[in-house]
């Protein structure tokens, strides 16, 4: 299957017991999105605790998307725009609070950078703080500090008493459908939302907007909240520490969070099917055109197993001064074609690090010319690739010839 897009949630499933994304993790991530397959991170976090994680795996350099506060928001990480979003209405809040009051719960919601709540001391609420890096603002009434222009995306109720967050949420699922949609992301959390706003429903607005099918499409999480977007999706993957009726609902169960899960389902169903023609050269291109290869002019044009192509203009960018290619750009361009050409090379478990390159400048190109980069394989060991990189003129003639040793190491 080609797939085209993998939707992770984030707490349980792409973080670790000690909200971690582990080294394994985020070379699998990185890995799948040159490969063109474009990341989405589905949380009930905040926007604001979301972002640090996204630009972890470098969703802003890859065209990914956040789907915060249950995809109360979508944002498309390469622009800052959102793409969609959806808040409470502000005239229940009051009722809201009274509610939580009358039960001894918590109460709190979310905005820019802060959390504002009624209990500054609750436990459960300071921790939802920590874990989001965001500042907390104690006041008597939280409704009375928003209005309709700053409405939340979700509040949230807490208490310990379970029986008593569970008879609550049976009331208002009644009293308040159609106004709000009310469920307990734990056991202690009462999360009250729009109406219809969960990860799939939101996730089906991000598809179409982006022309994807969900057949296309890969979904991996842990909890109930979960279960929505794993059933819309062509491959639902349940982590190994799901609930058990999180796994019955999914195509597949993988390891636990523990266990970096979310990185073997990703290398089972998308990079152990790695293959030349699977990569798209336009979307790496893209990708990159903000790093050192998209300053440079540098341009993927062929890719194989044993053979990587790629071009470089001569001008402002790459030239001496003097009009002539400049030899560091020349090896940029060189180790450019190296990184592709073991990156497909690699096992699933495996990663690249550049370890080598020498070169020879035998002639020269001038400003207005283009060069084509050829690098084939020369030795493919269990710890090492050895790729021999020739630059030539438009006119064919050798400008360098590059030897590169690339370092082939297991993910930890």
């Amino acid at each position: 299957m080609d797939y085209k897009l993998i939707v992770l949630d984030v707490d349980g499933t792409l973080l670790n017991n000690d909200n971690i994304i582990t080294v394994r993790m985020r070379a699998t991530l990185i890995k799948v999105q040159q490969m063109g397959v474009r990341l989405v991170l589905a949380s009930g976090r905040p926007t604001f605790g979301l972002l640090p994680l996204a630009k972890d795996i470098e969703l802003d350099k890859y065209g990914g998307y956040m789907l915060s506060y249950n995809g109360g928001q979508i944002i498309n990480m390469a622009t800052g725009e959102v793409v969609y979003e959806k808040r409470v209405n502000v005239d229940m809040i009051p009722y809201l609070e009274r509610k939580a009051a009358q039960y001894g719960f918590g109460f709190f919601t979310y905005k820019n950078d802060a959390i504002y709540t009624n209990d500054i001391s609750n436990p459960h609420i300071a921790r939802e703080a920590e874990l989001n890096g965001m500042r907390m603002n104690e006041v008597a009434n939280v409704a009375s500090t928003i209005n309709a222009k700053d409405a939340p995306y979700k509040c949230m109720l807490t208490s310990d008493n379970t029986d008593a967050i569970a008879e609550l949420e049976n009331h208002w699922k009644r009293r308040l459908a159609g106004e709000f949609d009310v469920f307990r992301s734990e056991d202690y959390f009462l999360e009250v939302v729009p109406p219809f706003i969960d990860k799939a429903n939101s996730l089906s607005i991000l598809l179409e907007k982006l022309g994807i099918e969900p057949d296309k499409v890969i979904a991996i999480g842990d909890g109930v909240c979960d279960v929505s977007m794993l059933q819309l999706v062509g491959l639902g993957v349940a982590m190994g520490n799901a609930q058990e009726s999180v796994k019955a609902c999914a195509d597949r169960v993988t390891l636990t969070n523990q266990e970096d899960g979310v990185a073997v389902a990703i290398e089972m169903a998308v990079i152990s099917e790695l293959r030349p023609a699977a990569i798209s050269l336009e979307s790496l291109n893209e990708s990159a055109k903000h790093a050192l290869m998209g300053h440079l002019g540098i341009q993927y044009t062929y890719a194989s197993y044993d053979r990587v192509e790629a071009t470089m203009p001569v001008d402002g960018r790459t030239r001496q001064p003097f009009g002539i290619l400049h030899g560091g750009a020349t090896l940029a361009l060189a180790e450019t074609v190296a990184g592709l050409g073991s990156l497909i090379l690699c096992k699933p478990d495996e990663i690249m690090v550049g370890m080598q390159v020498s070169g020879n400048h035998l002639s020269s190109a001038h400003e207005g010319d283009t060069v084509r980069a050829v690098g084939t394989i020369l030795h493919k060991g269990r710890s090492s690739h050895v790729w021999n990189v020739d630059v030539f003129t438009s006119t064919d003639k050798l400008v360098s010839s590059i030897r590169i040793v690339n370092s082939v190491m297991k993910k930890r």
